[in-house]
């Protein structure tokens, strides 16, 4: 589902706005009956995919076929460090399992070293390897923005380019900050809004927040406030409908 050339709360649509979010199912403590019970929520609110940690792909796979909702995973996650040759078996085998999304976390230590051609190296070995196998999965790199210079964003939107891959992603969510508006404009002006798209994620836990985001350039919404989120707009639309004022529209 496509977003209006403009957005703001009267273009907007419950359905749209799910279909802009990947259901965040990714807490280390998370439990299996909890991963379930996520993927069902998608599935309920007809999400864009979930995003499960990679040793519940096979699961969240299971759980959601036939239900339009497209199953992720994450990467090198959260912290990047894995050397590139692991990082492009795990892609693998998330595909293998069942994985259609890739979120993988970059080299943070590298691209701040100045290391660039070993980051490119890494996203375009992975973003390869992922498309020869299934060659619809869209590959997200995850930079981590709170701990970077605009410099090192702005050279990591390229290297992404330059690589192939199909999103650049704010944050993991289990750093030292989330999706700034402020971030994702820089991340919109310094890649092809023809090729690559911009995820938001970290922080996202209101309607008026996803929407500054999208207003922003986000494209996808990384969030695991999704029913919170969605029932939000539901009444908002509601009360709308009925003339009763809302209150807070973008």
């Amino acid at each position: 589902m496509s977003l209006p050339a403009e957005i703001s709360f009267e273009m907007l649509t419950p359905e749209i706005v799910a279909k802009t979010i990947d259901h965040a199912l990714l807490r280390p403590d998370m439990i299996i009956d909890e991963v379930v019970a996520g993927c069902k929520l998608c599935a309920e609110y007809q999400t864009a995919s979930v995003c499960v940690k990679p040793c519940d792909v096979k699961i969240a796979a299971e759980t959601l076929k036939g239900t339009g909702v497209d199953v992720g995973t994450v990467i090198g996650f959260p912290h990047g460090n894995s050397p590139a040759n692991v990082k492009v078996f795990e892609a693998l085998q998330a595909l293998e399992d069942g994985a259609v999304e890739l979120d993988m976390v970059l080299n943070i230590g590298h691209l701040k070293s100045g290391r660039l051609d070993k980051v490119l190296g890494e996203i375009s070995q992975l973003t390869s390897a992922a498309k020869a196998k299934l060659p619809t999965c869209c590959v997200k790199v995850i930079f981590e923005c709170s701990l970077l210079t605009d410099d090192e964003k702005i050279a990591a939107c390229k290297l992404v380019e330059e690589a192939g891959a199909d999103y650049v992603k704010t944050s993991t969510g289990f750093s030292t900050g989330g999706a700034t508006v402020a971030d994702l404009k820089l991340m919109r002006a310094n890649t092809n809004p023809s090729t690559v798209h911009v995820k938001a994620s970290g922080g996202i836990r209101t309607l008026d927040y996803l929407i500054e985001c999208l207003q922003a350039g986000a494209d996808r919404i990384g969030a695991s406030a999704t029913a919170a989120i969605i029932d939000d707009m539901r009444a908002r639309k509601a009360a709308c409908s009925s003339g009763r004022p809302t209150e807070s529209a973008q």
